[in-house]
C-alpha cells in the first residue's frame, strides 16, 4: 500500500470507533493489539473492569482511550459505556484476543450499511483454520451437542461462496454495525453479565429489522479459550445464571427446531429458507 493509498484508507475511517473490554488483559493487549498499525483517525476506547494487571497502561501506551471502571461491571455493561463514550458513526465490539485486520474494516463497514445490518468477520483460530463463530439457532441441545461432538452444519454456520452470510447469531468477539442500530435495540443487556449477552443482542436486533451477518472476506485471528470446556466452577457459576436467564427470556429453544422456527421467521427465512427449500425440493 503507498503512502496514498493508506491515507486514503485512514480517511475512510473517520468515524469509526473500536470498544474493547478488558480485565486482567495486559499480556493479551500487548499480544494482539502491539502488533498492526491502526489507521490514525479510528478512535480505540479500553474499558477497563478492574484489572489489577496493568491493562489500563498497556491500552494508554499502544494508544487506546481508556476508561477505568474500578470494579468489574460485566461484558454487556461495559460495552454500553464504551458505547455512550464513543464518537463514531459505526462501532466495533472487539474483544483483547482478537487481531484485527484493519486492512477490512471497509469491507465490513460496507455490507452493515449495504444490508442494513450488524456484522462480524470470520474469526480464524490462531493456526488459520476457521473458527465457527457464525452460528444457527441457539437451541440448548444443539449447545450441548456442540460441545461434546461439533460437526453440526446446521448450528455451525459458514459461507459456502465467500459472500456475506446471514446467521442466527455471531460469538461476540467481534461484532460491528453502524451506532443507530446498536441504538435502536438498546445496545447490549447489562442483566447478562458474561455468557449469552452475543445470543440476546443479535436475535434483539433480528426482531428489530436488523439482520445479522457473517462476512468471510473479513478475517481475523481469535485467540479463544472457552473457561467452560474445562470444569471450573468459577467459571460455570458465571455461565449458569446467564443460560438461566436467556431460556427464561427464549422458551423456544428449549422446545425445539419448530418452536423456534414459529417463534423468529424473520430468521427462518433469512437465514434456512434457501437451505430448507433445497432439502424439500430434493425429496
Amino acid at each position: 500500500m503507498t503512502s496514498g493509498d493508506r491515507a486514503a484508507a485512514d480517511a475512510s475511517l473517520i468515524g469509526v470507533s473500536l470498544i474493547t473490554v478488558t480485565y486482567n488483559s495486559a499480556d493479551t493487549l500487548r499480544r494482539c493489539w502491539g502488533g498492526a498499525q491502526r489507521p490514525v483517525d479510528l478512535e480505540w476506547i479500553v474499558v477497563d473492569n478492574g484489572s489489577t494487571d496493568g491493562s489500563s497502561d498497556v491500552a494508554r501506551r499502544l494508544g487506546a482511550k481508556v476508561i477505568e471502571v474500578g470494579a468489574n461491571l460485566g461484558f454487556s455493561a461495559a460495552n454500553n459505556l464504551g458505547l455512550r463514550h464513543a464518537n463514531g458513526q459505526f462501532i466495533g465490539f472487539v474483544n483483547p484476543d482478537v487481531v484485527v485486520d484493519f486492512s477490512t474494516l471497509e469491507e465490513l463497514i460496507g455490507v452493515a450499511r449495504a444490508r442494513g445490518g450488524l456484522v462480524a468477520p470470520q474469526l480464524l483460530n490462531t493456526d488459520g483454520s476457521e473458527q465457527p463463530n457464525g452460528r444457527g439457532y441457539p437451541l440448548l441441545v444443539a449447545k450441548i451437542r456442540n460441545r461434546l461432538h461439533g460437526g453440526d452444519a446446521s448450528y455451525l454456520l459458514r459461507s459456502s461462496d465467500g459472500a456475506p452470510r446471514p446467521v442466527c447469531w455471531v460469538m461476540g468477539a467481534a461484532l460491528l454495525g453502524e451506532r443507530a442500530a446498536f441504538e435502536a435495540i438498546g445496545g447490549w443487556d447489562s442483566r447478562f453479565f458474561i455468557y449469552y449477552e452475543d445470543k440476546d443482542i443479535c436475535l434483539r436486533a433480528w426482531a428489530a429489522g436488523i439482520p445479522v451477518f457473517l462476512v468471510p472476506a473479513a478475517r481475523w485471528v481469535h485467540g479463544w479459550a472457552r473457561e467452560t470446556t474445562s470444569l471450573r466452577w468459577s467459571a460455570w457459576r458465571r455461565e449458569i445464571p446467564s443460560m438461566l436467564k436467556f431460556y427464561t427470556r427464549y422458551p423456544e429453544f428449549l422446545r425445539g427446531k419448530r418452536a423456534s422456527r414459529r417463534a423468529h421467521p424473520e430468521i427462518e427465512a433469512a437465514v434456512f429458507g434457501t437451505d430448507r427449500a433445497a432439502v424439500e425440493e430434493s425429496r
